[in-house]
Formats: C-alpha cells, structure tokens, sequence
C-alpha cells in the first residue's frame, strides 16, 4: 500500500491524518516532539475554546482578506461541525454567554486521548521526535531516533503550524526550505500577541491584575473586553482583539466607562469635591477600581478636573512600545501565500505536497476562529491528498 505522510500532529496534521486514513490510504505521522498536540494542550489550560457559536457570515468575517481563501471549507467544516467532532471523541461541550464554545472538562487532554486512539484504530502510524530536516535529491528528509531517514511518500500534507511557541513545536524554518523550491512565503508577524509598556513605577503594584470592563479602540477598531498589567506591558483577549490594528501602527485608547457617557461621566464629575481625594471621586462617583484610576495617573499626572477628566476616563491613550517578540505570539501571521496553493492546498510547486493549517497565510482573532480553521484546512487538505492522482 502506498504511504500517505503528514508531518506535524497538531489539530491540522490530525484531521488531515484522519481524512486520509477514511479513504483508505495507510498513513504515517512525523512529528518532531515527544507527544502530540502540545499547543493544542497548552490551549486547553485556559479552557480550550473549540470554535464560536455565531451566523457563519459573521464568523467568516473574522479571518478578513482570507475570508475568500478559507469560505469554501469552513462552511463544510465549521462551528456547528466542530461541536458534533468533539461530540462524537466523547467530549460534552457547552456555550458560554461571549458565544464561545467550549469542552465542559475545560480542558484538551481527554479529546487529544480519544482522538489518538481514534486514529490508532483506523491504521495511523505515529512516529515521534521526527524531525523533518527539509528536502532531499530523493524525497524528505528526516532526523529520527534511529539515525537519519529519507521518505519518499505519494501524498504529503505538511502541517507545521506558524513561527510561534517554537518550544511547542511550531518554529516556521520549513518557509526557508520551501521558498528554496518557488514556494511564495509571506514573512511572519506576531498575531494575538501582547503590547510593551514602558511602565514607571508608579505601576508595580498593580502587575498581574486585570482591567475588567473596558473598551479598546484602535485603528476604527473597538472591542470590548479585559486584559491583564504585566511588568513588561498589557496582555489577554481585549489585546489580542485589536492586535492587527496596533502591529500595523495604531494608537489605543481605552474607554474606561463603556457604559457611561462622556457627558454623564462630566455631570457625576461636575459636584464639588470639598475634602475629598481625586482618588475616592474617581471611586465613587465614576466607580473605577485602583488598576483604571493607576492607568489614569500613568497617562497623566497630575490628573485634570472637571470635563477634561471625563473626557480622559473615556478616551485614555496607552503609550505602546512595540508588540511582544514573534516567539511568544498565541499564533502568527504569514506564512504560504494562497496564489502558492491550488483550490485543494496542494501546493502548486511541489506536486503531491499540501498544506494546512497555521502554514497558510491567514490570521485570526483568539476566540475560537483559530482551531476551527486549523481543523478545516486539515481536512481539506487531507481529502484532497487522499483524491490526488497517485
């Protein structure tokens, strides 16, 4: 029988893995770690948010100039199909009130299990700490526990993920080695990544905390969310949200009373303050907690009064240095340029070689949209190997 190869078993490389195993092709595995789906793990430790239940014309939206790209297979594989996958790896999900969908064990353990033993009953061979080394005179090129080895497959799907958490296993040198053969690569950038603040210490007793309740605004862009102080910066979903926004040069701002109005925030200001401090007015009169009233002192010091200190609660500038480094992005931009791959993610310079999964030049935001879209460009990938002339 002839062998279908996959390099890389996270959630792309597995769902290629399984397509290819439905038709009946005999299918090998290499992956570089120890074990499989270590960022998919990783993922799992803050809950493993599966997918976004939303009108499919919304969640296509979020994958922008690749929406064109990546329609076609996530409306065959989208939301509603990825709750009936984990469903059917015995894995309950529910949906939370942001829409996201998530495991109910809130964790990626026990589906990373039962698909492996999943796929080990439908034939797939894993072979582990198989590192691939790029492209020999005769086939791929591998370091194995054994020495080096040399696979010449009928049908490739590479599955490698994008340039982030290289300790996890995703460290994008396969986009030299594939420019080498004609590959169009788009150069990495960080995606969901958190921003550098030069704090004074002013803010040192408020790392670690969260800013809850606030609207982040860049480049016409605004969210609502929460995010997190940390010595170097600010880091967590609202960040993450408008983080194309802010690599690509814009300010942020932070509305610090979504719920208010700038001019009700100027009548509850507009009192006398008497013996009051500045502090407890911005406590009790705008209810902001230490961290939002710390932001504010940050930006300005000493803070105005009257209008001028409403209008900063509600448009309060965030000074950035640059994003965090590409290393410890949640996932990267970049990656192979679709004109490189054919309507199957064949790619077209390397016959009977496809691609899947953060290899693609594609992002998104963290909410669901990146693992559902690593699992349906799996897939497809994986049934188009698995049709391919052979």
């Amino acid at each position: 029988m002839k062998l279908a190869l996959v390099i890389g078993a996270g959630p792309a490389g597995l769902m290629a893995a399984e397509e290819m195993a439905d038709a009946g092709l005999a299918v090998m595995v290499a992956e570089a770690k120890p074990t499989i789906g270590r960022k998919l793990l990783m993922a799992g430790k803050s809950g493993l948010n599966l997918t976004k239940d939303e009108p499919l014309e919304d969640f296509l939206a979020a994958y922008g100039e690749a929406t064109p790209h990546l329609s076609p297979m996530l409306a065959e594989f989208g939301p509603c199909e990825v709750r009936r996958w984990a469903e059917d790896l015995g894995q309950k999900v529910f949906t939370g009130s942001s829409g996201r969908v998530f495991p109910e064990v809130m964790k990626a353990s026990p589906l990373l299990r039962n698909w492996r033993a999943r796929l080990i009953e439908k034939g797939v061979t894993f072979h582990m700490r198989w590192r691939w080394r790029g492209f020999a005179d005769s086939g791929l090129a591998f370091d194995t526990p054994e020495g080096a080895r040399i696979l010449s497959p009928s049908a490739t799907v590479l599955a490698l993920g994008g340039a982030s958490w290289p300790r996890l296993g995703s460290d994008g040198a396969w986009a030299e080695w594939l420019a080498e053969k004609g590959v169009p690569i788009t150069p990495f950038k960080p995606a969901n990544m958190g921003f550098v603040v030069n704090w004074s210490r002013h803010m040192e007793g408020h790392f670690g905390r969260p800013v809850k309740n606030v609207a982040l605004i860049a480049g016409g862009v605004r969210v609502r969310g929460e995010f997190v102080i940390s010595k170097r910066g600010i880091e967590g979903g609202g960040v993450y949200a408008v983080s194309r926004a802010l690599r690509e040069g814009a300010s942020l701002t932070l509305d610090l009373l979504p719920d208010v109005s700038e001019e009700e925030a100027e009548a509850r200001l507009s009192h006398p303050q008497g013996k009051e401090s500045l502090s407890n007015t911005l406590r009790k009169r705008l209810r902001l907690d230490p961290v939002k009233i710390a932001l504010m002192r940050e930006s300005m010091h000493p803070l105005p009064t009257g209008p001028a200190l409403a209008a900063l609660a509600k448009a309060l500038p965030v000074p950035l240095a640059g994003p965090y480094p590409l290393a410890e992005a949640i996932s990267t931009a970049g990656g192979i340029a679709f004109r490189g791959v054919d309507s199957g993610l064949g790619i077209r310079a390397l016959p009977r070689i496809f691609a899947a999964g953060e290899m693609l030049d594609w992002e998104a935001p963290t909410g669901g949209y990146l693992l559902t879209a690593c699992l349906s460009t799996g897939r497809w990938a994986g049934r188009a190997a698995a049709r391919s002339p052979w």
